[in-house]
């Protein structure tokens, strides 16, 4: 039972002050040095006036004058970016509430028909088991490695409210989807730590690992400022990385897999929870690619025709390591899909993403061979992959395969 008594108070009088001879060896200051309080101080102030603008960690400037929208920046931000009105952009806000409305947990989704047939020896072939686990190994460290970046490198240095907002919210639906695969690879009873391992485990999985991480390590750099050109090319490539190539194209060789057994009837659950984190990850690349546009708007001095080349190289790059994931995921060939067909695809979501940030198509000609996920990727509607009816975004637990 709570006692609002303090049974201690006895022992919180204030303790008697007893003079002591204090020997340390103290030298005096020279005159007019200033204490470390003082220098401390000044540093914090400085860091608010600098020209490589603010972080928000900076102290309250007491009567200082009301925000202006136009004040407002993507980066380099000199205003205060803790007040998060009046909104300069939007469409960021809106981001972040389409998302809230967008909510759903993993534990919503069914698993049931999932583990009785991932139980059946005759339930599934040897190939369709390599293929789930090992988008299950890629995607359950794939989402981790993104909200280090957010967290740890881009937060930081995007300086406008609303923005960063949404960027709160994307944080969340990362870690979200991580339970998601976790609460998969649990219901079918995988090895976990074979799973979770084999983005140090197996060679086109850490490829793409490896290939990301280099740019977080890159910004989450503790001494790495924006504020000069170089810098600030260094945060918009970090930004085309993750979310162009990262989120925009690792990812879809893996959701076209998955979601293809969900259409077959096979795995529905594990296609589900899919289907969702697609809907997040699909927002989370629209974002990225307004946010990447609106610095190209504001400093139009970043995109030279020198960095676009390295944009295109980084792009290039990107799509041959998916191309070695769907040749390791798939070697023969399932459901009638084949690594040959991802080749074609992967060159048509390129240039998909060329184009979504002004850079010129790299594949001539690649056209879609998965149409179906065209509607799947849709913002404002989802088709049900399993018939024709399109419903509208719904919270989570809403969806039905039905």
């Amino acid at each position: 039972m709570l006692n609002w008594d303090d049974p201690i108070a006895q022992f919180k009088q204030p303790p008697t002050l007893v003079a002591t001879e204090v020997k340390a060896e103290i030298e005096p200051l020279e005159k007019n040095q200033p204490a470390v309080e003082v220098v401390e101080k000044e540093n914090v102030l400085d860091a608010q006036t600098n020209e490589k603008g603010i972080t928000g960690l900076e102290e309250v400037e007491f009567g200082a004058g009301r925000l202006a929208v136009d004040d407002k920046a993507m980066i380099n931000c000199r205003s205060d970016v803790n007040q998060l009105v009046p909104f300069k952009y939007k469409w960021a806000w809106q981001k972040y509430l389409d998302g809230c409305a967008n909510h759903w947990m993993p534990q919503e989704v069914n698993m049931t028909a999932d583990i009785a047939l991932w139980k059946d020896p005759n339930g599934l072939t040897e190939d369709e088991r390599v293929l789930i686990k090992r988008n299950l190994g890629f995607f359950s460290t794939a989402d981790s490695l993104v909200a280090n970046n957010l967290v740890l490198a881009v937060y930081r240095h995007i300086t406008n409210p609303e923005c960063r907002q949404y960027l709160l919210r994307q944080a969340f639906e990362e870690a979200l989807h991580t339970h998601a695969y976790q609460y998969c690879i649990e219901s079918l009873g995988l090895d976990e730590a074979e799973v979770f391992n084999m983005y140090r485990e197996v060679e086109s999985i850490h490829a793409k690992a490896a290939w990301a991480t280099q740019f977080t390590d890159s910004l989450g750099d503790r001494n790495f400022q924006t504020g000069t050109h170089e810098d600030d090319q260094r945060l918009l490539r970090d930004l085309i990385a993750f979310y162009v190539i990262f989120e925009g194209i690792f990812f879809y060789v893996g959701f076209v897999q998955v979601l293809s057994m969900g259409r077959r009837n096979k795995m529905t659950g594990v296609a589900e929870q899919f289907q969702y984190i697609l809907r997040d990850e699909s927002m989370h690349l629209n974002f990225g690619i307004d946010v990447i546009n609106q610095i190209k708007v504001e400093n139009p001095d970043l995109w030279t025709s020198d960095f676009q080349d390295q944009m295109v190289a980084l792009i290039r790059e990107a799509v041959e390591l998916e191309i070695a994931y769907a040749h390791d995921t798939m070697p023969r060939g399932v459901l009638g899909l084949n690594a040959n067909m991802f080749e074609e695809y992967l060159g048509f979501i390129a240039n998909r993403r060329c184009a979504q940030i002004g850079l010129p198509e790299q594949y001539p000609n690649a056209s879609n061979p998965f149409p179906w996920m065209s509607e799947a990727i849709d913002l404002k509607k989802e088709k049900n992959f399993f018939e024709t009816r399109v419903t509208e975004y719904q919270t989570g637990g809403a969806l039905s395969w039905d």
